[in-house]
């Protein structure tokens, strides 16, 4: 399965899609980018003068990408609209600030997939390859042939 087509099946769209491209995937891991924009609707209010990323928008940011996109490449199926997903639970710690127009790359490492449940650790960095934020985050996936 193409990068692109692992994007294009995400079920989420702007302005709550935290994925631009998937450098590197694997059935164990994968790595991706997201620029934040200036003008998004979160930096409004957040932090009067002095904007920073939310930190609920950054696990975001590694859920999409780390947990998300790779459980569409472990499961392959054909349309993530007939998928269901949920995050199941989260553990973040957060280490440096993700400003206005920053780029952040996510790298994902599988730590399970059984019983259709994802967990993975994950890591964000910055531009400058310094470690932003990271942590543990589980999701479960339904898939139509669960229902069967």
């Amino acid at each position: 399965m193409e990068t692109k087509q692992i994007i294009a099946q995400l079920p989420y769209s702007p302005p709550f899609l935290f994925v631009d491209e998937l450098e590197s995937v694997t059935p164990e891991g994968i790595t991706g980018s997201y620029t934040f924009p200036k003008d998004a609707f979160f930096y409004k209010g957040h932090f009067k003068d002095y904007p920073v990323t939310p930190g609920v928008i950054l696990t975001e940011c590694c859920a999409q990408i780390g947990l998300v996109c790779l459980g569409i490449y472990v499961l392959d199926q054909g349309t993530a609209n007939a998928m269901g997903i949920g995050m199941s639970s989260t553990e973040m710690e957060f280490l440096k600030p993700v400003y206005p127009g920053e780029r952040v790359t996510v790298a994902s490492e599988k730590v399970y997939f059984r019983f259709q449940k994802l967990k993975c650790k994950v890591k964000m960095y910055n531009t400058d390859g310094e470690l932003v934020c990271k942590g543990t985050i589980s999701g479960m996936f339904k898939t139509p042939e669960d229902d069967k």
